[in-house]
């Protein structure tokens, strides 16, 4: 009986905790101006950006080291189609102003897929509300000369609070061979929508926002081996910076979304492999 109600009393109190978190971050960040980083922020975020490109680059002239592989028995948890995700942190020497820098890595197995079959999905930005529903809820595009295209998505963000960004990408697509390709898309407008769905909707301004997200850099690495496809993507995202005091409580919560968004990134794209072969 003791145990029951110790049992209940934890659950009671990780709830409310969790609650007061959302609240306390939920007040921290829908107060205040979220205007336009600072451009310091901005340099910093696109030097960063060129070392991974740089890296990339690297990467892709090989097919020895086309993905970052895990390490100990990566591979093999990969292949009992677990996800690996990882926080890798951001080298920048310095604090930037008023804002975070979130680098996330992560990586899944779809077995039987093909590496074609991959590029298809990923161009296909039609089907993006389907595959990835129902974070995604519109998206459309339109190609470009030189193997690129540029998207627009509609996001929807569900966690304490329900978020609705208009996003433009400049993607590009690439390729070593038949059996490696990558994409990278880099975020050109990101807008946070006002009473979405409704008559009242709008576009809010720079000074109205928030900034849960100023800028958002994906990129696809995937390599088809014997039995099917390894998926790795990495995402570089810029947002405000967490209010002083409250970084025991935000910081938590901060640093779970990425994750779980990326979990459900590699999960719908592997289901969505799955549903095509």
């Amino acid at each position: 009986m003791k145990r029951t109600r110790f049992r209940d009393f934890r659950r009671t109190g990780t709830r409310r905790f969790c609650v007061v978190c959302g609240l306390l971050m939920l007040s921290a960040l829908t107060t205040g101006s979220g205007a336009e980083p600072a451009a310091d922020a901005v340099s910093a975020f696109q030097a960063y950006i060129g070392t991974i490109e740089a890296r990339l680059a690297r990467q892709h002239g090989s097919a020895d080291h086309f993905v970052v592989w895990p390490v100990g028995e990566g591979e093999a948890q990969l292949r009992r189609g677990e996800l690996l995700v990882e926080q890798v942190t951001p080298a920048l020497g310095r604090p930037l102003p008023g804002a975070m820098l979130h680098h996330w890595r992560g990586t899944a197995f779809a077995p039987g897929a093909t590496a074609a079959q991959f590029e298809r999905l990923l161009r296909n930005f039609d089907a993006y509300p389907k595959v990835f529903a129902p974070e995604v809820l519109n998206a459309r595009s339109e190609s470009l000369p030189g193997n690129r295209m540029q998207a627009w998505m509609r996001v929807r963000q569900r966690h304490v609070i329900t978020v609705v960004m208009d996003s433009d990408y400049d993607v590009a697509f690439g390729q070593l061979d038949a059996r490696h390709g990558y994409s990278i898309s880099r975020s050109t407008r990101i807008t946070e929508i006002d009473a979405p769905g409704t008559n009242s909707e709008r576009a809010m301004t720079s000074t109205e926002e928030h900034g849960f997200l100023w800028r958002l850099d994906t990129y696809w690495s995937y390599e088809e081996r014997t039995g099917g496809l390894y998926m790795q993507i990495e995402s570089v995202s810029l947002t405000r910076a967490i209010p002083a005091g409250l970084g025991w409580a935000v910081r938590p919560f901060v640093e779970s979304v990425p994750r779980e968004s990326m979990e459900f990134t590699l999960r719908s794209a592997r289901e969505g492999l799955g549903n095509r072969q």
